[in-house]
């Protein structure tokens, strides 16, 4: 499915607020409300597009795996099954699949020593513990949008902080709130209350002081295809410390890109860049500014999503 002009619009809007009302988005857009209500509406029970939560944890780890021949999707599928496995992707290069996986940080032994060496499928597996992000998918914006529509529609309660965060200790309350928004971050607070058990007004309060603390945070899930932008690839770079922060800020300005971290480990940072074509890959990758802080850049072609933002993707062919 590609998005039409419209389309394109109301996506990018929910990028920017994943619980944008109609009203105002219809008002930015110079549409109609009644047409936005029904064309957002239509996209988001097509499952073109998912409005879903993530609860954030204080460690992160991508992990690299090489399956044995004629098990990919099988591992890919066993991955995306886990709970906290953000992103599940099957690659071309030295690895079959990459997953980041959150979790607090006393779990990191067990999930790489213990859970991971089960995978259906594995072979060996290399990990890459995250030390900062510069853009999660939640910060990724397609240009679509005006800088005036961006700044109209843009929400404080959901920036992309890049942050690592440690999780409070949350009240069954909030915690039942944070389970409703993980699967549905558009549920009207009226919903809300009522799955909680608490008004309206409280639920719209604890809701906001979730997001606004980042103990949830909300994304608008889609396929970059969807945008006409058809080449994805993981980008595993290599650089010197003293440019590591420069490269990372550079990558984060474009709006081709889903996805950049800092990582620990033989590369420096991972990125995940969405372009139209294979030229425009190639022109991203020899003739963009950030490259002249790259020491190395190695490139993993994106062959299948399974997994996308905590929610699972089209079933494989």
């Amino acid at each position: 499915m590609v998005f039409d002009a419209l389309e394109r619009q109301i996506v990018a809007a929910l990028q920017l607020d994943p619980r944008c009302p109609w009203r105002k988005m219809a008002a930015v857009l110079g549409e109609a409300e009644r047409t936005v209500a029904r064309r957002g509406s239509q996209l988001l029970e097509s499952g073109a597009v998912a409005v879903v939560g993530i609860r954030p944890q204080p460690a992160a780890v991508l992990i690299e795996m090489r399956c044995t021949p004629g098990t990919v999707r099988a591992a890919t599928q066993a991955l995306a099954q886990r709970s906290d496995t953000t992103f599940v992707y099957a690659t071309t290069g030295s690895g079959d699949c990459v997953a980041e996986i959150l979790m607090e940080t006393g779990r990191m032994a067990d999930v790489l020593s213990d859970e991971l060496p089960s995978t259906i499928g594995l072979r060996d597996s290399t990990s890459y513990p995250v030390l900062r992000y510069f853009r999660t998918i939640r910060g990724w914006r397609p240009e679509v949008l005006s800088p005036g529509s961006v700044e109209a529609l843009r929400s404080s309660l959901t920036p992309d902080s890049g942050i690592l965060e440690v999780r409070h200790d949350l009240s069954r309350q909030d915690s039942e709130l944070v389970e409703a928004l993980c699967a549905d971050g558009r549920m009207s607070y009226e919903a809300l209350g009522r799955r909680v058990g608490v008004s309206e007004a409280t639920a719209r309060r604890r809701s906001e002081w979730l997001l606004a603390n980042n103990q949830i945070q909300l994304r608008a899930v889609v396929e970059p295809g969807a945008f006409g932008l058809d080449v994805e690839a993981l980008l595993w770079i290599r650089a010197s410390p003293q440019h590591v922060e420069q490269l990372g800020k550079s990558l984060a300005d474009l709006p081709m890109i889903r996805y950049a971290a800092a990582i620990a480990g033989d590369y420096q940072i991972i990125a995940d860049v969405t372009v139209s074509d294979m030229p425009a890959l190639y022109r991203f990758i020899t003739a963009s500014d950030w490259a002249q802080y790259a020491s190395t850049v190695d490139v993993s072609m994106l062959l299948d999503a399974r997994k996308r933002g905590g929610r699972f993707m089209r079933t494989p062919r």
